[in-house]
């Protein structure tokens, strides 16, 4: 079944805008590419900017009325009922280092006529494009999930000790950040943690199956509107971490199939509470269990 078959009016268009800029994506990867800093620890890449380039002139030509806010730095009719929220190189870390875990992520947003600009709206498409898998995920509000015009759903698993979960971290600044705490304790619980570095695929892999559930925290809306989206055509439950209702501002996301989002959120009050934690051995406490010795004191 191909996207034109399943009729959905925008998340069709879109994942042909998708899939061209995963072609140039794909073209830049496979012959390497220039890549700049921005920030520290934050990678810009040619092929980031020309696929974003290319997403704002192909969205701009077929809806001229809708307002498009891009990750890097489109902002355009900011206050119109319909907003396109864009990702043109989701994973530009492994793009730039030669790891195949990127992809293209189109989220489009639906707000009451007259709304303000920073009112949020709700969550009506998206569209995920891995190019060098060549999968293609997408939703329409009330239509249900997809995966290359197959129906998808979330996972089966009853119990965080079966489920696979994921996360990432921050590209600036995880000095400050407290993840590595949450991640250890996760792991202990789970079936285990995977990190691959794009959010937007995570959340694809969730509402497909691939992972049982996710969380991550200081993300962006064209980080996460498109799969939040699809995990929950997929039948699958998103919130804050704390479980209150997800909003598209929002800098932090837990996913999940629905039947461990509990167990999880419960996880996360325990942790913030600081309430029975396994504490994280420190590497001179490592030493001692890896060589059964303590280690000495000048050393």
């Amino acid at each position: 079944m191909s996207a034109v078959d399943l009729h959905l009016p925008h998340a069709g268009p879109a994942s042909e805008m998708a899939r061209s800029a995963g072609a140039l994506l794909r073209s830049h990867y496979e012959r390497g590419v220039a890549t700049e800093y921005k920030g520290e620890a934050d990678l810009v890449t040619v092929a980031d900017r020309e696929s974003e380039a290319l997403l704002v002139d192909r969205l701009h030509a077929e809806w001229p009325d809708y307002g498009i806010v891009g990750e890097e730095g489109t902002r355009s009719h900011m206050d119109c009922e319909y907003r396109w929220y864009i990702d043109p190189l989701d994973g530009t870390t492994n793009f730039a280092h030669g790891f195949p875990a990127f992809c293209v992520s189109m989220g489009l947003e639906h707000r009451p006529p007259g709304a303000p600009p920073d009112d949020d709206g709700e969550l009506v498409a998206g569209v995920i494009y891995d190019p060098l898998r060549d999968q293609l995920f997408m939703a329409e509000k009330g239509r249900g999930a997809y995966l290359n015009g197959k129906p998808i759903h979330v996972s089966s698993a009853e119990t965080l000790a079966e489920s696979l979960i994921a996360t990432g971290f921050p590209s600036r600044k995880r000095h400050a950040n407290p993840n590595v705490h949450f991640y250890q304790e996760i792991t202990l619980r789970s079936h285990g943690v995977r990190r691959a570095g794009s959010a937007a695929l995570d959340l694809a892999y969730t509402a497909c199956g691939r992972l049982d559930g996710y969380w991550e925290f200081n993300l962006n809306p064209w980080d996460t509107s498109a799969g939040v989206l699809l995990v929950r055509e997929a039948g699958g439950t998103v919130t804050y971490v704390d479980g209150s209702p997800f909003h598209l501002a929002s800098a932090e996301v837990l996913a999940t199939n629905g039947k461990i989002h509990a167990p999880l959120v419960g996880l996360f009050q325990d942790m913030f509470a600081g309430r029975n934690l396994e504490p994280i051995p420190s590497a001179r406490e490592f030493a001692v269990l890896r060589t059964g010795q303590a280690p000495s004191a000048d050393r």
